[in-house]
């Protein structure tokens, strides 16, 4: 995870450059408290793909607090990806509470979601998995 609201800001205005398929990034980064901070706001690709972006960040605990991340493509949401607790559900058991919401029946069908984390960030994941299986297929 990275350390300090400074170094994740300086992450985050690097990740346009870090990948030439960003074709805009319109994040903000918000502190809440002195040592938490909320990042929010939009990246775009090509084909017309967004990713929006929703994250609490406790610096002080080196921790993200909550999240959610949509995928759209024009005006239409792809899947999402939220830490909501479905203990109910045992198909998303080993990477509960961490989990992808997708079609057929985008609310109740979930799949596990192994590359996020708390403890890191996931925004590396999200773009890749963008990248690989949106933007470049």
């Amino acid at each position: 995870m990275i350390k300090s609201i400074s170094e994740y800001e300086s992450f985050v205005n690097g990740l346009k450059n870090r990948y030439r398929e960003i074709k805009v990034s319109k994040l903000a980064f918000k502190n809440q408290e002195p040592t938490i901070g909320e990042l929010v706001g939009e990246i775009e690709f090509d084909r017309n793909i967004k990713l929006n972006i929703s994250e609490r960040i406790d610096f002080s605990k080196d921790k993200i607090e909550s999240y959610r991340y949509e995928v759209y493509q024009g005006k239409s949401l792809l899947y999402w990806y939220d830490p909501h607790p479905h203990s109910d559900d045992p198909s998303i058991a080993i990477t509960f509470p961490h989990h992808k919401h997708i079609y057929p029946d985008i609310k109740e069908h979930r799949v596990p979601a192994p590359g996020l984390s708390f403890d890191k960030t996931n925004l590396i994941f999200l773009i890749e998995e963008i990248v690989n299986n949106l933007v470049s297929s």
